[in-house]
């Protein structure tokens, strides 16, 4: 266990059975099994907390690159649609290839500052531009 041979072991009673004496030797041993016993419990208890820890720290991991590969399949499929309404929006409402180009398709960019420019135009209480 720590190195020790039978002949150190048998030293080591004689020195206790001296200073201890023979009637408090038997309680003495008693209290040393059950202190070995908690020792022994405590760190199988560790043990298996640490095996728990483990096994968490494992769950996280699979759990991390579950939802990052869910994230790029999201994100896979987010851009292929986006690719596709382009592609839509480029051949045009006949199917036709016109050179039409997106941004005037949607007109948000461009409408907005005319939109702005009419808003900053009319008074709040006639509702009429000036």
């Amino acid at each position: 266990m720590f190195g020790l041979g039978f002949q150190e072991v048998l030293l080591i009673l004689f020195i206790a059975l001296i200073v201890v004496g023979p009637g408090k030797l038997p309680d003495l041993a008693r209290a040393l099994g059950r202190g070995l016993a908690e020792f022994r419990r405590a760190t199988n208890e560790l043990k298996s907390t640490f095996d728990q820890d483990e096994t968490v720290q494992e769950l996280k991991k699979e759990f991390r690159s579950a939802q990052s590969q869910i994230m790029l399949e999201k994100l896979g499929s987010s851009s292929s649609a986006e690719g596709s309404t382009a592609a839509q929006a480029a051949e045009g409402p006949a199917g036709s290839s016109g050179a039409v180009p997106a941004a005037s398709v949607s007109g948000s960019a461009k409408d907005v500052p005319q939109k702005e420019d009419a808003l900053q135009g009319q008074s709040p209480g006639d509702g009429k531009a000036s």
